[in-house]
């Protein structure tokens, strides 16, 4: 058994910061990137190819027995219109990864699925794993097809799996990305002085997860022994509106931010807080930073960062 750890999409907000996480813990890791990356370290080691590509990942898979797949190269506003979109961009690539990794068994794969676009408009305050599957968008509809690959995946192949179902990740290290990511999307443009627009009148409440919380999930996600398929929310269990959100913004950084309203959007759950009780029971995890806190952390980095 191999100790090396394979991250698909390990150049991203989350793949970087779990990569460093690692790095730190002296755990040597392979990173599959479509691109050329500046290196982390002597631990880490950049591989360039796509994930459906055999020649490279069937070689990696020969190394590492742990695999993150944090690859998702959509959000639900971009491809709000366009369901073939999701096909050839996340769910064809994917499933052509799972079709290689059938031919390696006993290996661990982590998915980092999408707690905030699976369970539609649910009735619960809190919204538990075992919840109906009823996504507003694409992009959700997506993650639902591909669990349910890599569920038939993990029975066919007696590989292991770990799925974490996040709420919304924000926190340093977060690129601005158009129409995703309220938080760090408020404090740039706060940064910069401008109006921000939002969808709706700003009541749609989300539960927002600090970046270490999730890194921590991913982290116990690899240690904790592993056996057959398992489902697990990673949230903050508690919610915030949007005005909420922008008053925290306000408070925080001492600066007044503009709203723009604009109409609601149909891919756009109205109320959504993820119940992290299973993850708690099972391995003791729980998110440590709170929303202001990890406001004003995200706010401090940005502020370093050139305009």
């Amino acid at each position: 058994m191999s100790d090396d750890i394979l991250i698909l999409g390990g150049n991203g907000f989350l793949g970087k910061a779990l990569s460093r996480r690692l790095i730190g813990q002296n755990r040597k890791i392979h990173r599959l990137l479509r691109t050329p990356a500046t290196s982390l370290g002597s631990l880490d080691n950049i591989h360039l190819g796509n994930i459906d590509d055999t020649s490279v990942v069937a070689g990696l898979l020969q190394e590492c027995d742990t695999v993150f797949h944090l690859v998702s190269a959509t959000t639900p506003g971009s491809s709000a219109f366009s369901p073939a979109m999701e096909a050839e961009l996340n769910l064809t690539p994917s499933l052509k990864f799972l079709q290689i990794m059938q031919d390696h068994s006993d290996k661990h794969l982590i998915f980092i699925s999408s707690g905030g676009t699976l369970y539609g408009n649910p009735e619960a305050a809190l919204v538990t794993e075992s919840a109906p599957l009823a996504p507003l968008s694409y992009h959700g509809a997506g993650k639902v097809a591909l669990e349910t690959f890599i569920r038939t995946f993990s029975q066919l192949s007696h590989n292991h799996v770990t799925v974490l179902r996040p709420s919304n990740l924000y926190g340093p290290g977060q690129k601005l990305r158009s129409g995703f990511g309220l938080i760090r999307t408020m404090l740039e443009h706060v940064r910069s002085n401008e109006p921000m627009e939002i969808w709706g009148d700003g009541e749609a409440i989300r539960d927002y997860l600090y970046i270490d919380d999730m890194v921590n999930a991913c982290c116990m996600a690899h240690e904790k022994e592993s056996s057959g398929y398992r489902v697990l929310n990673a949230g903050s269990g508690i919610g915030y509106s949007i005005n909420q959100v922008h008053a925290l913004v306000e408070q925080i950084t001492g600066k007044a931010l503009k709203i723009n309203h604009q109409p609601h959007r149909a891919v756009d759950v109205n109320r959504i807080v993820l119940d992290y009780s299973a993850i708690n029971t099972e391995w003791g995890w729980a998110p440590q930073v709170t929303l202001a806190e990890g406001i004003k952390r995200t706010w401090q980095w940005l502020q370093s960062q050139p305009l």
